[in-house]
């Protein structure tokens, strides 16, 4: 691992296990060019990133693409966090239609030139798969961002991505029954990643759901700044604090209206004060009128 431009970058062990078995097999031209080919998708996910003044953690660097953590928690805008994803893809456009083109043009070896830019293409599309953390699942997490909750985006999420995954490792499996093929081990490893990558993100749910709140200060900071609507919220006196923080919107600035059966508003509570309650109260499922008498 090194650090370069305040960013750490890795090469996870899974790449690794892939450049040890190319060394061995003779292809290490092949992985170097695919290393490069992720290389450079990643840097563009860092280079727009870097436009919205975001802060990149690291960059961990796979067979197949590589995942670029943002400091952001779920508080940057839906929009950026597409754009930021698909800045990666775009980049496999732009390098296999220059291989492609420098093939037609008699600059490269036709053969070389093919398989440059079918990598690209296949790195490319298979990022656009809608598993998370692949790019296709962070473009599903901004498009369920306009839907859904956070919390039932993450919950979407997850559950979608744990079935695709588990899709793909059936699929690899399956080819082992066919007489001209056995199992596509490359793709079961990639599917066994995913689905292990996915769990994990379902197991820590509620502690990813608690840093998103914790910076929920700065969309409040541009729902001010810019001057826009509150979103309203209504809930029973009686709910939980736990089910009621779980209500906010990823890019809303909610003011939650506490109200009886009847219809008669008790209380108005600007979402600051409900995420305060929440983050000190040790008994998440107190009625939320406990905490706002």
């Amino acid at each position: 691992m090194i650090k370069w431009k305040g960013i750490r970058w890795s090469v996870h062990p899974l790449f690794v296990l892939v450049m040890i078995g190319s060394v061995v097999t003779g292809y290490f031209a092949e992985l170097f060019t695919l290393f490069l080919i992720v290389l450079v998708h990643e840097i563009g996910h860092v280079v727009v990133a870097r436009s919205f003044d975001l802060t990149v953690r690291e960059v961990k660097l796979l067979p197949f693409g590589g995942v670029a953590e943002l400091e952001d928690a779920g508080s940057i805008p839906a929009r950026q966090d597409a754009l930021v994803a698909i800045a990666g893809p775009l980049q496999n456009v732009w390098m296999g239609l220059a291989a492609w083109g420098c093939g037609q043009l008699g600059w490269w070896d036709p053969e070389w030139a093919a398989y440059v830019w079918q990598a690209n293409f296949m790195i490319g599309l298979f990022n656009l798969l809608p598993i998370y953390p692949l790019d296709g699942g962070k473009l599903m997490q901004a498009a369920f961002s306009y839907g859904f909750n956070y919390y039932s985006m993450m919950k979407w999420t997850s559950w979608i991505s744990i079935g695709l995954s588990t899709l793909m490792i059936g699929y690899a499996l399956s080819t082992a029954f066919r007489e001209d093929a056995g199992i596509q081990l490359n793709l079961l490893i990639v599917g066994l990643f995913l689905l292990m990558t996915n769990w994990t993100y379902y197991r820590n749910m509620p502690y990813l759901f608690v840093r998103f709140l914790m910076h929920r200060d700065r969309v409040a900071v541009r729902a001010i700044s810019r001057g826009s609507l509150a979103r309203p919220i209504i809930v029973n006196l009686k709910q939980p604090i736990i089910a009621v923080v779980r209500l906010l919107w990823r890019e809303q600035y909610h003011l939650f209206y506490l109200m009886e059966l009847e219809g008669r508003v008790v209380k108005v509570v600007p979402e600051k004060d409900i995420i305060d309650r929440y983050l000190t109260e040790p008994d998440p499922n107190r009625a939320v009128i406990e905490l706002f008498r």
